[in-house]
């Protein structure tokens, strides 16, 4: 990795890490479908731009009903639920709780035999999901967590598995701009009439008002543009370790912020991290009989 790939990589991670803060302080004026309809408009500016500048392809229309069931399920249902969720689980929680991912993923791919079950992986699996149980039940005993929000943050985690799913499946080898640039115009078009019918926003502030704008722009817009970009520079495997990063930047930007970050967080953490850890070991490769070489 070249030092703008680690730059990149490092303000990837900071940018969705604070991601979790700014849904909090923008719910405090927006309800949490308006939260996700700005965030999606915001964001789709940014990129419609880059598709612009960039000269990019947007997919092709026959692929429509994949494109709305990604839209659907990475962008309008979890980030109304995330918002949703944050009404009664802090920040810090949140940023814990969304790491179940790729554990869903995982358990997703094993359900579609798309992935092998190894013994390292099971451990993996199972020591993440202690590692947020515990995390949970810090918040729930602190009275920093709500059973209700918990299993609603939860179920935005799995909606980004269940996308990432469909994409793998369905979308491969579209350009990644314009299919960024689509997903966030389909969420923004199926937000707008839930968002116009339902709850209004509370008397705007500045806080609100610029964390909401700071999510769209650079949570989901310019943070959109990094991952595709590192993804064109480097591997797969080296872009998804800024997973590993996003809860430490959430129990970080909270503590900054104020809220009070427990230490079941912080051991929570540790744990989820080691089970990312041993679901992404290089799997062994027993060594094959000694042959001679043809110079023997």
């Amino acid at each position: 990795m070249t030092r703008r790939d680690a730059l990149d990589m490092f303000l990837l991670s900071a940018f969705w890490g604070v991601s979790f803060l700014l849904i909090r302080l923008s719910g405090e004026v927006f309800p949490p479908v308006w939260v996700a309809l700005l965030r999606s408009v915001f964001g789709a500016a940014v990129l419609l731009l880059a598709l612009r500048l960039g000269r990019h392809t947007l997919p092709p229309a026959r692929l429509w009903k994949p494109l709305l069931l990604v839209a659907l399920f990475n962008n309008v249902i979890p980030w109304s639920f995330f918002a949703w969720g944050e009404q009664t689980v802090s920040s810090n929680i949140a940023a814990i709780i969304n790491a179940t991912t790729p554990l869903f993923a995982l358990l997703i791919g094993l359900t579609l035999r798309d992935t092998r079950l190894s013994g390292l992986t099971l451990g993996g699996v199972l020591m993440g999901m202690g590692g947020v149980a515990l995390t949970v039940s810090g918040g729930l005993g602190g009275g920093h967590a709500t059973l209700h929000g918990v299993i609603i943050l939860l179920l935005a985690s799995l909606g980004y598995a269940v996308a990432t799913t469909i994409a793998k499946r369905t979308l491969g080898g579209l350009n990644p701009v314009g299919l960024a640039t689509t997903q966030l115009g389909l969420s923004s078009v199926m937000l707008l009439p839930v968002a116009l019918f339902g709850p209004a926003p509370a008397p705007l502030t500045l806080t609100a008002v610029g964390a909401v704008a700071f999510l769209g722009v650079v949570g989901s817009g310019l943070a959109y543009l990094l991952y595709y970009g590192l993804l064109a520079r480097v591997s797969p495997t080296q872009v998804t370790a800024v997973t590993y990063a996003l809860p430490v930047w959430g129990l970080g930007w909270a503590a900054l912020a104020g809220e009070p970050v427990g230490a079941l967080s912080v051991l929570g953490v540790l744990i989820v991290l080691a089970g990312l850890g041993l679901i992404n070991l290089p799997p062994r490769v027993k060594p094959g009989p000694a042959t001679l070489r043809p110079d023997s």
